[in-house]
Order: C-alpha cells, then sequence, then structure tokens
C-alpha cells in the first residue's frame, strides 16, 4: 500500500491558482467599507470628531490613513476580479498585519474612540474580525496555488534586492512606531499621539508586501501591490501639500520622511516601466515571424 503523507494536499485539491469564491465575496464586502473611510478621511480630514470612529489631529494624520484606505479598496477590486491568486496573493498577509494592529491599537487605547458613533462599531467590527478573515483567505487560496512556471517574468537581482530592502525597512519603521511610540513622536515630521502614532505605524506595515520577493520574484507576484504602493504614495504626498502647516519644517526626519516617499514612488514607475518594456518585449520575441511569400 502506498503511504501518504497526511501534511500534503488531498490528491483531489486543483492547484489550478484560481481566487476562491469566498475571498471573492470577502473583497466586494470590504470596497465600499474603504471607499467611504477613504472619502472621510481624505475629503474631510478636519471633520474626524463628526465623521469617523474618533477624533484626529492634525489633519494631515487622516489623510496618511486614508491614503492606504484607497490604496486597499483597489486592492480588493482587483481581488474580486482577478482569476489568478498569483496575482493578487503577496497582499493578503500585509493586510492581516495592518488589521491586527489596528485592533490592537483599539484595544490599548479604547478611551480615545468616540463610542457612541456608529464608525466606531463599524471600525471595531472591522479590525476584530477582518485580520482573521483575511488570513483564513490567504491559507485557502494558497492551498490551491499553482506552481511557478519556469518561463514567468522575474525581477532581475539588483531590482529583487532594492524591493526587499524597502519593504524591510517599512516593516521596521511600522513595528517600531507601534512598540515604542514614545520614541518616534517626539522626532516625527507632524504632531503624533500615542494612538496616532501606532496607527501610522501599521500603514507603514503595508510595505511588508514587497517581502515576497524573497520566496517568489515573478513580476506577475508584485505587480499589484507596485499599483497599491504608488496610489498610496501619491495620496500621501499630495497630502502632505495641503496639510503642508501641520509639517515641522524645523526637524531633519521631515525632510528625509519627504524625500523618502518621493524616491521610493519615482523607483516603483520606474521599476514598472522597466517590466512593462520587457514584457512588451517578451511578447514581440514570441509572436510567429509572418509567412514568407515565395519570389515569383
Amino acid at each position: 500500500m502506498a503511504h501518504v503523507d497526511p501534511a500534503s494536499p488531498p490528491s483531489t485539491t486543483r492547484r489550478d491558482d484560481r481566487v476562491l469564491p469566498a475571498t471573492r465575496v470577502l473583497s466586494v464586502v470590504l470596497v465600499p467599507i474603504l471607499l467611504t473611510a477613504f472619502v472621510i478621511l481624505y475629503g474631510s480630514p478636519s471633520d474626524t470628531g463628526r465623521l469617523f470612529a474618533w477624533t484626529i489631529r492634525p489633519s494631515l494624520t487622516p489623510m496618511v490613513l486614508g491614503s492606504a484606505y484607497l490604496g486597499g479598496a483597489w486592492f480588493f477590486v482587483r481581488v474580486a476580479r482577478e482569476r489568478r491568486w498569483a496575482r493578487v496573493g503577496a497582499g493578503l498577509l500585509s493586510v492581516t498585519l495592518f488589521a491586527a494592529l489596528l485592533g490592537v491599537a483599539t484595544v490599548i487605547h479604547w478611551d480615545r474612540f468616540n463610542h457612541g458613533h456608529v464608525a466606531f462599531w463599524l471600525w471595531a467590527t472591522l479590525y476584530f474580525v477582518a485580520p482573521f478573515l483575511v488570513l483564513a483567505a490567504w491559507v485557502a487560496n494558497t492551498r490551491v496555488a499553482a506552481l511557478p512556471r519556469p518561463d514567468e517574468l522575474r525581477l532581475r537581482p539588483g531590482a529583487r534586492a532594492v524591493v526587499a530592502g524597502g519593504a524591510g525597512l517599512a516593516l521596521a519603521q511600522g513595528l517600531v512606531m507601534f512598540a515604542v511610540p514614545s520614541l518616534v513622536i517626539p522626532v516625527w515630521p507632524w504632531l503624533l499621539t500615542p494612538l496616532t502614532c501606532r496607527v501610522v505605524g501599521a500603514v507603514f506595515c503595508l510595505g511588508s508586501a514587497g517581502l515576497v520577493v524573497l520566496r517568489d520574484s515573478r513580476w506577475v507576484r508584485l505587480r499589484l501591490m507596485v499599483e497599491v504602493e504608488v496610489v498610496m504614495l501619491t495620496l500621501i504626498l499630495v497630502g502632505a501639500v495641503r496639510g503642508r502647516s501641520d509639517l515641522y519644517t524645523d526637524r531633519p526626519l521631515t525632510w528625509l520622511l519627504l524625500t523618502g516617499l518621493a524616491a521610493t514612488l519615482g523607483a516603483s514607475l520606474l521599476l514598472w516601466r522597466a517590466m512593462a518594456g520587457r514584457e512588451r518585449a517578451r511578447g514581440t520575441s514570441a509572436r510567429p515571424a509572418p509567412p514568407r511569400t515565395s519570389a515569383r
């Protein structure tokens, strides 16, 4: 009798790289929530006391959080429509971490929230439940993920190292902001409280999605993450212009952070352009040559 490894997936599991229906449903549910939060936080950043789960000051912080929400909305729109898991799977673990950190921050700073506001109960429900649902979606879809094909376009070693390094720095910064806000608040480019420091730290942790290249350097795995990053960074930089009066221009970290965000945005666009060019080149080389006509 053949030995069957209990740790291996059942033979009936189709590893066809599909996005499971339950994951699509979860994405469809999350998109309007994220879009609503974006409209409130980015559109009316000075009115969070009336419209949001807690009063956030100054206005630059809600715009940063709103930027993450619009990036998340775009991500989940793509998850809901995508057929291939490899195109979206890299983002779910970073979303799980983001949601889990915000759930923990909610418990730590419970007294700072507007408990009588419906937005708070939506916030609390979302961040107490979403980490488990998103993680479950990742686990379930990973079981049907197809193995990489050798002919798929991959990042070159230099680009892979830069992406992984940037993702690692974003994760490290986010975790420090969450774990030790008292270390960050005195030097941060704008006013933070312990709660908002942890929230901004959770936003930085979304950058950990780029660490996927350490294990899988296929462009198909990173493409959507770059799209989301471009959306977020563009909105954050526009928010910095809108909320420039909130910035402490005498702090060195202000200019270091803004320069770093702008450089990351530029590098992301350059990476996108380079990989798109390689895709076009591969498509052209794979196209069959037109048949020759014999000379008469």
